[in-house]
C-alpha cells in the first residue's frame, strides 16, 4: 500500500508494501530511510516494471484528478434562480395568450444574460489545469535495474528517480544518493532562494532542479503530494456565491415578493369584479386575467439588470486595464470594492525580489571591498545563483578580478556548507578562498573561545534583523590556515514605493498583513521597513499540526485578526488565514505569486496575482497585476470603488422605478378599471431606460474613501422610499389624465383617449426614470458637482429624444399632442426637484447626507 497523505496537515501517515503489510503508523517525510523503503517494499535498486504496473492500476496515475461538471450544466445553471425565475415566467403568460413580440424580446433577453455570465466563468478560474501543466512531464526511474525515461503519471510510490540540473521533481521524494542538489520550491512554499538538500531531505513535486544532481524514492504521487494537496485546496476554495451575486438574489426576491403580493390583489379584485358585482364570468375573462398578471408580472422584472451589471462591470474591466490590472472574474470588482484587509506575500511584492548585499561584519579583511571580492572568487564564474549575483554586483570595481586566475571550483556541499576556489593572484601566488554558512566557515578557520562567540554574535545581530549571513574566508598556504576574513549580510530590500503605498492603504480603510514563506525574523523586518507592523509570528506557532482549515479553533482565528502577519506559510497555512479572515466578517484580498498562493487566491474574495506569478497562481486569481508592487492593488480599488457606486446608484434607480411600475399598474386597474400600460410598453419602458444607462460606467463619482459593502436593507428602504414617492408622481399625473378624460372644457382644448393616456404614462415613466437616475448619482443637490459624465448625458439625451418622437409621431404607441408633450416634460422637471430634496433628507437620516461616501463602509 502506497503513502496516503492527510490534506490538514500534509504529513503521509499511513504506508505498507504490497508484499508485506504493516500497520505502523510511520512519517515518511521525517524516518529513516531504511525505515522508508521497509513500509514502501522498495529498496535503493527500485521496482520492477511489474511491481510498478501493479501499484499504478491500484493507486492510479501520478496526476491531479478533478471533477467538471458539464458545459450544459453550468450553462442551465443561468437559468435558474429569482430573476430568471421572474423572466420565464413572463415568457410562458406571453406564449399562452399569444403574445409573440413580448415572447420574443424577453426570450432574447434571457439568453443575452445567460450566455453573458456562461462566457466570464468559462474565461474565469482554470487553476486545476494550470496546476497540471506545473507536473512533470518526464521522470528518470529505475526500473529492472536500469534508469529509463517515462511519463512522470506513470511514477508510483516506492520509485527510485533520478533528478538532475534543470528537471522538474515528479513526486515526493526523499534523496537517498548523490552529493547535493539545489531545487527551487518557491513556487511551493514562498521561499525565496533555492534550497540545498543532502542525503535524507525531502523533495516536494513540481519544484526544479537548480544546480547538482541525486537519486530519490517516492514517498507520495498524485493528490497525495505536497503539490496534490495545494490542488485539492484550489479545488475547494471557494466563498460560493459572490456578495454581488447575494445582492442580486436578495432584490429578485424582494421583487418576486412585491410582486406576488400585488398579483394576489389584483386577481382577487378582478375575480370579485366579475363574480360578485359584474356577475358576468366567462372562461374568456381568465384570459383577461392572464393578461393584466403578465402586466404586472412583466413591470416586476429588472429585464436588463444582470445586463446592465455585466456591461458596467467589463467596462470596468476595461478602465482597470488601463491601471495595469487583468480582471479574469468581473463580479471581483464589486468584491475589491468592498475589501477591508488586503494579505500580501513579501518577495517580489513588498520587495524588489533581488538580493543586495548590506553592511559586512569585517574580520581580518583589511576592508569591504577585500571581502567581496574574496567572496566573489569563491563563486562559480558566470553563475545565476542569486547570492553570487549579489555579490557580483557589489564589486566597486570589476577590474579587481582579473587580477587572479581561476583554478580548480568545488561547488557547494550542502554536508560542508560551503563552496572552495582556488586562485593565482598576480604575483603568481596561490590562493583558496572559501563562502558559506558562517558556522562551517568558523569551524574550517578552527576559530575558539571569543572569536567564535564574535561569529555567533554577528550572525544572531544579522537574523534579527532579518538579513542572511554568508562568510568568507581565504587560505595562502594551500589550506593548511585559513583567516575568517568576515561575514556578508544579504537582503532583499523593500521596493521604494512600499512604505508609501502601505500608507495608502490604511487611508484607505485596508489592513494590511504580510503573508510569507520566509523566516520570521526576515519578515519582521521588511514588515517595519514598510510600516506593516511588527507582530509577526511563525504560522506553525498558531495554527495545530493536524490543521484543518474549514474547522479553525476559535483562538487561532482571534489571532490571525490580530496580529500584522505570519512567517514560515504553508499553502495550508495561507488558505486557512484567509478562511479565517473571512468568517470574522472581513472582505480579503490576498495577492500572490506562486502555486503555494493558489487556494489562497481562489477562496479570497478578490485574489490577486502580481507580476510575474506561475500559471496556477494567475488562474486561480481573479485580478491580475502586470506592474510590480502592490502600488496597482490601491490603483485597483479605487476604480473598484467607484464602478460600486455606479452600480449601487443603477440598482437604487432600477428597483425604484420597478416599485413604480408595478404598484402604478395594480393601482390604475383597481381604483380607475384602466391598465396604465401595455406590455410592449413595459418592454420598451425596460430598454429605453436600461440600455443607455449602461454608460454609467462612465459617470463621475466621488471616490469613497472606506470600503464599500452591500447593505441589502438600506439599499432596498432607500429605494422604497424613493419608489414610494416615484409612485406619488405619476398617480398624480394618472389622476390628471383621468380628470382630462371627464372634462369637456380641457378636451375641447386638446382631445384625450385612454389610448392617448397610456402613452403620457408611458412618456413620464421612459422621462421620469432617467430624471431619477440624475437625482440618485449624487450625494448632494444634482446641480453640484461632480457633473455626469458625457457619455451618460449623450444616451440619455439621445433615449429621451427618441421616446419624445416615438409619442410624438406614434411609433409603436398611440400618437399624442405636442403640447402634451411638453406639459409633461415640465411636470416632470418639477418633480425632480421634489425628488432631490426626498433624496438629501434620506441620505441624511441614513447616515451623514454628502459625507456619507467618504466616511462610511455603509450602502450610501
Amino acid at each position: 500500500m502506497a503513502t496516503s497523505t492527510s490534506p490538514g496537515d500534509g504529513k503521509p501517515t499511513t504506508a505498507a508494501s504490497g508484499d508485506s503489510a504493516t500497520a505502523d503508523q510511520v512519517n515518511l517525510e521525517k524516518a529513516d530511510l531504511a525505515s522508508v523503503f521497509a513500509t514502501l517494499g522498495s529498496s535503493a535498486q527500485g521496482l520492477t516494471g511489474a511491481d510498478a504496473k501493479s501499484r499504478l492500476q491500484k493507486y492510479g496515475p501520478n496526476a491531479i484528478t478533478e471533477k467538471e461538471e458539464s458545459a450544459w450544466r453550468r450553462f442551465l445553471h443561468y437559468f435558474w434562480g429569482p430573476i430568471p425565475w421572474m423572466i420565464e415566467a413572463a415568457a410562458l403568460l406571453s406564449a399562452i395568450i399569444g403574445h409573440w413580440a413580448d415572447f420574443a424580446i424577453i426570450s432574447v433577453l434571457l439568453l443575452y444574460n445567460a450566455i453573458a455570465g456562461f462566457w466570464q466563468e468559462r474565461k474565469a478560474s482554470r487553476a486545476l489545469a494550470a496546476l497540471k501543466a506545473g507536473m512533470a512531464p518526464k521522470a528518470e526511474v529505475l526500473r529492472d535495474g536500469d534508469y529509463q525515461a517515462v511519463d512522470a503519471a506513470e511514477v508510483v510510490p516506492g520509485d527510485v528517480v533520478r533528478v538532475r540540473l534543470g528537471q522538474i521533481v515528479p513526486a515526493d521524494v526523499r534523496f537517498i544518493d548523490g552529493d547535493f542538489i539545489s531545487i527551487d520550491q518557491a513556487a511551493l512554499t514562498g521561499e525565496s532562494l533555492p534550497v540545498d538538500k543532502k542525503v535524507g531531505d525531502i523533495g516536494y513535486s513540481g519544484s526544479i532542479a537548480k544546480r547538482g544532481a541525486m537519486s530519490a524514492v517516492v514517498i507520495g504521487t498524485g493528490s497525495n503530494t505536497f503539490f496534490g494537496r495545494t490542488a485539492k485546496l484550489v479545488a475547494s476554495a471557494g466563498k460560493g456565491m459572490s456578495h454581488s451575486q447575494r445582492a442580486m438574489t436578495q432584490i429578485g426576491d424582494f421583487l418576486i415578493f412585491f410582486c406576488l403580493l400585488l398579483a394576489l390583489v389584483l386577481v382577487g379584485y378582478e375575480l370579485y369584479h366579475d363574480i360578485v358585482v359584474a356577475k358576468d364570468w366567462h372562461w374568456s375573462s381568465a384570459v383577461d386575467i392572464l393578461r393584466l398578471v403578465l402586466v404586472l408580472l412583466i413591470a416586476s422584472i429588472p429585464v436588463a439588470m444582470p445586463s446592465v451589471v455585466t456591461v458596467t462591470n467589463a467596462l470596468g474591466a476595461l478602465a482597470l486595464s488601463r491601471k495595469k490590472a487583468i480582471v479574469s472574474r468581473l463580479e471581483s470588482i464589486e468584491e475589491l470594492a468592498g475589501v477591508d484587509i488586503l494579505c500580501t506575500d513579501k518577495t517580489g511584492t513588498l520587495t524588489k525580489n533581488q538580493l543586495t548585499l548590506h553592511e559586512p561584519k569585517l574580520f581580518d579583511a583589511e576592508d569591504a571591498d577585500t571581502l567581496i571580492v574574496g567572496a566573489a572568487l569563491a563563486s562559480e564564474a558566470g553563475s545565476s545563483d542569486p547570492i553570487d549575483c549579489a555579490i557580483a554586483a557589489g564589486i566597486k570595481d570589476p577590474s579587481a578580478l582579473k587580477k587572479y586566475t581561476r583554478g580548480d571550483f568545488t561547488p557547494f556541499d550542502p554536508v560542508t556548507k560551503y563552496t572552495l576556489a582556488k586562485v593565482t593572484d598576480a604575483d603568481g601566488k596561490a590562493l583558496s578562498f572559501a563562502k558559506g554558512a558562517p558556522q562551517a566557515i568558523a569551524k574550517l578557520c578552527a576559530l575558539e573561545g571569543d572569536a567564535a562567540k564574535k561569529v555567533e554574535q554577528s550572525v544572531a545581530d544579522l537574523a534579527e534583523h532579518g538579513l542572511r549571513a554568508l562568510a568568507v574566508s581565504m587560505s595562502a598556504n594551500g589550506g593548511d590556515h585559513w583567516s575568517f576574513l568576515g561575514i556578508l549580510s544579504l537582503e532583499d530590500p523593500p521596493r521604494e514605493d512600499s512604505r508609501e503605498t502601505i500608507a495608502r492603504a490604511r487611508e484607505h480603510g485596508l489592513a494590511v498583513k504580510m503573508i510569507t514563506g520566509d523566516d520570521v525574523a526576515i519578515g519582521k523586518e521588511i514588515a517595519q521597513q514598510v510600516g506593516i507592523g511588527t507582530n509577526i509570528l511563525n504560522a506553525a506557532d498558531v495554527f495545530p499540526k493536524d490543521l484543518n482549515p474549514d474547522h479553525l479553533p476559535q483562538k487561532s482565528i482571534e489571532c490571525v485578526d490580530k496580529v500584522d502577519g505570519f512567517g514560515r506559510v504553508f499553502p495550508e497555512h495561507k488558505y486557512a488565514i484567509v478562511k479565517a479572515l473571512q468568517g470574522q466578517h472581513h472582505q480579503v484580498a490576498m495577492t500572490g505569486d506562486g502555486v503555494n498562493d493558489a487556494p489562497a487566491l481562489k477562496q479570497a474574495d478578490c485574489g490577486i496575482a502580481v507580476s510575474g506569478a506561475t500559471d496556477a497562481a494567475r488562474a486561480a486569481a481573479a485580478i491580475i497585476l502586470t506592474a510590480p508592487g502592490l502600488s496597482t492593488v490601491v490603483d485597483a480599488i479605487d476604480e473598484a470603488r467607484r464602478i460600486f457606486v455606479r452600480i449601487l446608484n443603477y440598482m437604487l434607480f432600477r428597483v425604484a422605478m420597478t416599485l413604480d411600475i408595478m404598484a402604478v399598474v395594480v393601482i390604475a386597474t383597481v381604483f380607475f378599471g384602466f391598465t396604465p400600460l401595455t406590455p410592449v410598453m413595459i418592454v420598451l419602458i425596460a430598454l429605453l431606460d436600461d440600455v443607455p444607462i449602461m454608460t454609467i460606467a462612465y459617470d463621475n463619482t466621488r471616490e469613497p474613501a472606506r470600503p464599500v459593502h452591500w447593505q441589502m436593507h438600506r439599499l432596498l428602504f432607500g429605494a422604497g422610499v424613493l419608489g414610494l414617492f416615484a409612485i406619488a408622481q405619476t398617480v398624480g399625473l394618472l389622476l390628471i389624465g383621468m380628470e382630462w378624460l371627464g372634462n369637456k372644457e380641457w378636451q375641447s382644448w386638446i382631445e384625450l383617449s385612454k389610448e392617448q393616456l397610456q402613452t403620457v404614462v408611458f412618456l413620464q415613466i421612459v422621462a421620469g426614470g432617467h430624471l431619477l437616475l440624475f437625482v440618485v448619482r449624487a450625494r448632494h443637490a444634482f446641480y453640484a458637482k461632480p457633473w455626469p459624465a458625457r457619455p451618460l448625458v449623450i444616451a440619455i439625451l439621445g433615449t429621451q429624444i427618441l421616446a419624445v418622437l416615438m409619442c410624438g409621431f406614434g411609433w409603436l404607441v398611440p400618437k399624442i399632442p405636442w403640447v402634451i408633450i411638453g406639459l409633461v416634460w415640465c411636470y416632470m422637471l418639477a418633480w425632480m426637484f421634489v425628488l432631490d430634496v426626498v433624496k438629501r433628507v434620506l441620505y441624511q437620516h441614513l447616515g451623514g447626507a454628502e459625507q456619507v461616501p467618504e466616511k462610511s463602509s455603509g450602502l450610501l
